[in-house]
């Protein structure tokens, strides 16, 4: 959902400033993957978690995003998170929608139409949930 002019100094900062915190996976000094987790909401809304997750394509169906799921559930735990929310699961990425399934996850919502994909034209999205 991120623009397509988002520059690296913009994406650093939202990934990367407080109280976001950023994970890096990576495997003999190669980078893999990476996490954000932050608060869902600021103020009343905070004690829910909120992850963002990338895998370079090269290491796509190697086990990283799960891995990487696993790891930022606990950390949501150590930071006292009670929940973990994502807000924006594209419908039609039929491999992440399995991908949080399979770790407990549960579709909540749907937006009809709420991302515009290249090739499909709008796009539902799923909002996802699971208790920590």
């Amino acid at each position: 959902m991120y623009p397509l002019d988002l520059g690296i100094d913009q994406a650093c900062a939202m990934w990367t400033t407080s109280p976001s915190r950023c994970f890096v996976c990576e495997r003999d000094g190669e980078v893999l993957g990476c996490y954000r987790l932050a608060p869902n909401q600021i103020g009343l809304g905070d004690h829910v978690a909120n992850g963002s997750y990338m895998v370079a394509p090269q290491a796509r169906g190697q086990g990283i995003a799960s891995a990487m799921c696993e790891h930022s559930l606990e950390q949501a735990r150590q930071a006292s998170f009670s929940a973990m929310q994502f807000n924006c699961v594209v419908a039609s990425n039929t491999t992440a929608v399995r991908l949080w399934l399979r770790h407990g996850f549960r579709i909540v919502g749907t937006v009809p139409g709420a991302f515009r994909h290249a090739q499909l034209g709008p796009t539902d999205i799923y909002v996802m949930h699971r208790m920590l």
